[in-house]
């Protein structure tokens, strides 16, 4: 269930590959940042949601849904893969829809960095993982302070997420890992929307984005 990461949009098909180290980092590119989505986006994949962005540069930008938990425990995943888990607390945790990209594929958020298979490095502190070895570590609580389990993730092709920010289908804030990692997840998109002083109950369907 745990494999590398690679993959498409999640609108049209693309050839968007992620690179694990980023060659090019501008100041609008939104890696390492929330991405709201403002009340007037129906899209039912991200009505609502709060995506992490991963990664962001011309080829594309990857992000993984952090408030949408599925029916699914991580002790069910464990068990699933067949890796056994002593610890009750983090047998309880959930698991999220990561987007609607390849809903098999596991994501795990954390902190810190650490070294792993297959990590995406966001910043010095918080990695992407998807290698099966973060699991074992996870069974055992060893080796990560704050995690984050999806199934899928969210991709956008090359100059497609800039074209929906122009559109004001999003907002776009600083992240705060106490909302990525802690907050109960119903929470978080009015959490994320007030780190920019919004509330999202007051914005109609024309406001502009920030």
């Amino acid at each position: 269930m745990l494999g590398m990461l690679s993959g498409t949009s999640c609108a049209r098909p693309t050839n968007f590959t992620l690179r694990l180290r980023p060659t090019m980092i501008e100041s609008t590119y939104l890696r390492n940042r929330f991405l709201i989505a403002m009340p007037q986006l129906a899209d039912p994949n991200f009505y609502q949601t709060v995506t992490y962005i991963g990664e962001h540069n011309a080829n594309g930008a990857l992000g993984i849904i952090i408030n949408r938990p599925l029916d699914l425990t991580v002790g069910e995943l464990l068990d699933h893969l067949q890796i056994p888990v002593g610890r009750l607390d983090i047998a309880a945790l959930p698991i999220y829809s990561g987007g609607p990209v390849q809903p098999e594929q596991g994501f795990v958020v954390h902190t810190p960095l650490g070294r792993w298979g297959a990590t995406l490095p966001i910043t010095d502190t918080i990695g992407i993982t998807t290698s099966r070895d973060i699991m074992y570590a996870l069974a055992r609580g060893e080796g990560l302070e704050q995690v984050l389990v999806a199934l899928g993730y969210a991709g956008w092709g090359p100059g497609q997420l800039e074209r929906e920010m122009a559109e004001n289908a999003w907002l776009c804030a600083p992240i705060d890992p106490a909302i990525l990692f802690d907050l109960p997840s119903e929470r978080r998109w009015a959490a994320a929307a007030a780190l920019l002083g919004v509330d999202l109950n007051l914005l109609s369907g024309d406001a502009g984005h920030a």
